[in-house]
This record gives structure tokens, sequence and C-alpha cells, in this order.
């Protein structure tokens, strides 16, 4: 009965837990020299995590997303910082970031990049 019960929660948790993976979308992104090659973004309410390749940019880049008109550092959305900075031709990943209905900004201050928009609606 005990084994029973447990190879049932366990398939239930991961049954779960892969609902929950897919529900987490990924963005794609490429940055070169002084810009990224996607200049608008317009997705869903809901989770994202945002992948980012350094094409062409001969030093360490980096990623930043945060509210339109609050980019100064205390507004970061920290979660969609890249894990690490990455070198040319390597690509790297943000955790998962929780997107609700208004507009962000995303950039790079080590290529440095324009602002770009995302829109969440």
């Amino acid at each position: 009965m005990k084994k029973s019960f447990l190879s049932t929660l366990v398939l239930l948790i991961a049954l779960v837990g892969s609902t929950f993976a897919q529900d987490v979308k990924k963005v794609h992104l490429e940055q070169t020299k002084g810009e990224f090659t996607v200049k608008e973004i317009t997705l869903s309410p809901g989770d994202y995590i945002f992948e980012v390749a350094n094409s062409g940019v001969d030093h360490a880049v980096g990623f930043v997303v945060a509210p339109e008109g609050k980019t100064d550092q205390e507004h970061h959305i920290k979660n969609a910082y890249l894990k690490k900075t990455i070198k040319d031709g390597e690509v790297a990943t943000s955790n998962t970031v929780s997107l609700e209905k208004g507009t962000y900004v995303y950039f790079c201050p080590l290529n440095p990049t324009p602002q770009y928009k995302i829109t969440v609606k």
C-alpha cells in the first residue's frame, strides 16, 4: 500500500512539474555590436525565459529588462538577468520572469544597446 501511494505521488509530482514547465515560454534574442537584432517584442502575460546569443560582440554582454521609464538598476527585473555574461559565440538564459500587462524595455548596458520595447497585452 505504501509503495503504491509513493509511486502515485511521484507520478503526480512529475506530471504537475511538467505542466508548469510547459507554461514557461522561451524568447530568443541575439546581440550584435551595439544592438539587438529584434527591435520590439509583443507577448501575452505569463512566464518567460530569455535566451540571448552574443553574435560578434568582441566582449562579454548581458541583458536587462525593466518597466518602461524605470530603467535605473533598482527597478531592473533581476530574474531577467542572464545567468552569466556571455562572450562572442556564447548563449545564456535568464531565470523565469513573470510579466504582467504593461510596457517594458530590454537592453544591454555592457554592449551598450538602445532600449527596445516589450509590450505585454
